[in-house]
């Protein structure tokens, strides 16, 4: 890889931590998160006169939910539980959800701020007493994007 040295700082794709909003709640570290991506519909317009040469333009921005997994645990499992029992209702646009990747010294990479984000989706794993496994909890969240992309007038 170009451009790495001995001061570069390597996000750990093992090390992020999810804080959210309304309210200032810390739900903790988490094992996975997908979807943290954005893609851009790009329609195109081909003139008749043009034989086949096409115009793109970028049109709307899209932005997946953002699906957390992690083993359920005592007290980060709980602040997950009383984020959702406070917010389930709430349609406050000022909502966020912060995912914060650190590097293997705990300090932070990067930082991307979920605007307007709303919690989707909560399940845990079937419980099963014949399986000798971890319970597992996801948390999903819509949103309306990370990118600083906002039209101000």
């Amino acid at each position: 890889m170009a451009g790495l040295n001995a001061q570069t700082k390597i996000g750990s794709a093992n090390r992020f931590f999810v804080k959210a909003s309304p309210g200032d709640w810390d739900l903790g570290s988490w094992a996975k998160a997908e979807g943290l991506d954005v893609t851009w519909e790009m329609p195109d317009y081909r003139a008749g006169d043009a034989g086949n040469a096409r115009w793109f333009f970028p049109a709307n921005t899209k932005y997946s939910p953002v699906k957390l997994t992690r083993a359920a645990t005592k007290d980060d499992t709980q602040s997950v539980k009383d984020f959702l029992s406070k917010n389930s209702f709430t349609h406050e646009r000022e909502g966020w959800v912060t995912i914060e990747l650190r590097d293997s010294s705990d300090q932070a990479v990067m930082i991307w701020e979920l605007r307007a984000a709303k919690p989707k989706k909560w399940n845990i794993t079937s419980f099963d007493a014949g399986a000798s496994q971890v319970a597992v909890e996801v948390l999903e969240f819509d949103h309306e994007g990370f990118l600083d992309d906002e039209r101000t007038g």
